[in-house]
């Protein structure tokens, strides 16, 4: 297995995630967290996996200096344009995780690293370069996909047979990550570096909504109703993704 970019994916990967709820969803509750997490001051941002920038956009539209690591052009691409039509400044950097500690000089105040580790040969390796990139005092904001909502969704749909195989990853040519993460052995990796300060779900009910529900349902609702329940103790952890604000220790 190895790191899986999104050079030839990137256009259906828009459309998929950022066309519709799943995408409203996610943005509104990285967003919601984050307002509550950070200082009313401008802050040096690196967005690790940038994809399309629309995180990097909103910071950099509240004045933030925010830098865009992505290592597939079309998805690079797609932020600059972005961020022209919105007139905004950025700098953008094409390249892999791996080699940013070895281009960029100074750690920053904020650094973004959502829907990354689960497309990762070796989720755990990122984390102390993560550590590295972030100034002592600062944030690591972290979503990743959780391998508990996926058994939960195939239990719902009677996909025993896969439940049996214990093999949660996706196709592939399928936008369904390689490598859900199991967020209790993820804390156990965090130990020693960051220490978790908030935690919420995102998308904690609608991907389990029976589709005639999810049609007849506005927009607006739920994305009230995701946020009143993101940080619920019986709701939070069945969350698609799970966002993870995090301190260096």
């Amino acid at each position: 297995m190895s790191d899986r970019h999104f050079d030839q994916l990137a256009t259906r990967f828009a459309e998929k995630i950022y066309g519709g709820a799943k995408g409203a969803i996610r943005l509104v509750v990285l967003q919601a967290d984050l307002s509550e997490a950070l200082p009313e001051r401008p802050l040096r941002v690196l967005d690790i996996g940038a994809g399309l920038g629309h995180m990097s956009l909103w910071l950099a539209e509240r004045g933030h200096q925010v830098t865009l690591a992505e290592p597939a052009e079309p998805m690079l691409e797609g932020a600059r344009q972005r961020f022209a039509e919105a007139g905004q400044q950025a700098t953008f950097i094409q390249a892999p995780w791996q080699e940013l500690p070895g281009r960029l000089t100074e750690p920053y105040d904020l650094v973004l690293c959502h829907a990354v580790l689960e497309w990762l040969a070796e989720p755990h390796a990122i984390l102390p370069v993560l550590h590295q990139l972030t100034v002592p005092g600062g944030w690591l904001s972290l979503a990743f996909y959780n391998r508990d909502a996926l058994i939960y969704r195939n239990l719902l749909k009677g996909h025993f047979r896969k439940m049996r195989t214990n093999d949660m990853a996706g196709e592939k040519q399928s936008l369904t990550p390689q490598q859900p993460l199991d967020p209790r052995a993820l804390a156990a990796q965090l130990a020693g570096l960051w220490q978790v300060e908030s935690q919420s779900g995102v998308r904690v009910f609608h991907d389990y909504m029976p589709l005639e529900f999810q049609a007849r349902a506005s927009l607006p609702d739920v994305l009230e109703m995701e946020l009143a329940h993101r940080r619920h103790p019986g709701f939070a952890g069945l969350g698609r993704y799970l966002h993870w604000i995090c301190r260096p220790v």
